[in-house]
């Protein structure tokens, strides 16, 4: 009797293990916006957070130039060869309006913003799964992880700043005095790119296939952003401006960029608070989004 209930016991004990392991492929639905959200604590809260943005923007600085040979000099690699690129091909086989600007310096001035962005939302949006030992054993509110690559991105677009100042001299060419308009569309460029990597960083942890399909999103948004081209090329017409600038708050930010650095010339008011209104509705809403969707990142990142 003894080893006929031993022998069923261990001819159990195999299947035991199978319910206790079994785990959900994908965030149950009664998760998903399940939290309340109040602005002023949540921005409070982060707010006091802000020592451990900085840590983790300085970690991934280190962890990304420390071992390379050419060090933090990858951060104008990129927009160095788009600039290259563009040049070669718009200059040889299109022809683009630029206002008498030397091209390098029109392409350039707009791949600093667009680099800005899309290595943000990029690193941004897969920020929560590449620091999953720290989400599960660390209290704090998980924006920081997005933020903290954000500021990583900006602190790229400041080094990249230098070539900028290169062309200048090698092209001859002296800034405007309205270059005291340029933090305007800056600004809009850190909103809008806040509320759509917070946007993404929480809905891919949800959406799993977002994280193959976020870099083509990215490529895809480089060509209908008027970074190689002037924000005419697609809306020539005043309302057409003014629509596209609000369908893609980055096009004032170039567009703008040029106007004030290049051209001499003043923001175009109309066109920029078309952004600025978009970049501020994708602010909150990224921020709402991702304050609803907080509550199950750390299990299913």
């Amino acid at each position: 009797m003894i080893e006929s209930q031993a022998d069923d016991a261990a001819t159990a004990r195999p299947h035991a293990p199978r319910a206790e392991m079994t785990v959900r492929a994908e965030p149950g639905k009664d998760i998903w916006f399940s939290r309340r959200v109040r602005i002023g604590p949540a921005l409070h809260e982060l707010w006091q957070f802000r020592p451990l943005v900085r840590a983790l923007a300085e970690r991934d600085i280190r962890i990304r130039y420390k071992q390379a040979a050419l060090g933090i000099a990858w951060a104008i690699f990129t927009p160095v060869v788009l600039m290259l690129a563009f040049t070669l091909v718009f200059t040889k086989f299109g022809h683009v309006q630029t206002q008498g600007v030397p091209y390098p310096l029109f392409s350039y001035i707009g791949l600093i913003p667009w680099s800005f962005f899309s290595s943000a939302l990029l690193a941004g949006g897969m920020s929560l799964s590449s620091n999953l030992a720290l989400l599960n054993k660390l209290y704090c509110p998980r924006e920081v992880f997005p933020l903290g690559t954000i500021v990583v991105a900006g602190v790229d677009a400041f080094v990249s700043t230098i070539v900028l100042v290169a062309l200048f001299v090698i092209e001859r060419f002296t800034p405007s005095w309205q270059a005291v308009y340029a933090p305007i569309p800056l600004l809009i460029l850190v909103a809008f790119t806040l509320g759509v990597t917070l946007a993404i960083a929480a809905t891919v942890v949800y959406m799993r296939d977002l994280r193959i399909a976020l870099p083509l999103i990215i490529q895809l948004g480089l060509f209908v952003t008027p970074v190689a081209y002037g924000i005419t090329t697609i809306a020539s017409t005043r309302a057409g401006i003014i629509f596209y600038s609000a369908l893609n708050p980055l096009a004032p930010v170039i567009d703008g960029l040029r106007r004030t650095v290049l051209l001499g010339e003043g923001l175009d008011w109309a066109s920029t608070a078309a952004g600025a209104t978009t970049a501020t509705i994708v602010l909150v809403f990224g921020f709402m989004l991702f304050k609803r969707l907080e509550t199950g990142l750390a299990d299913f990142a």
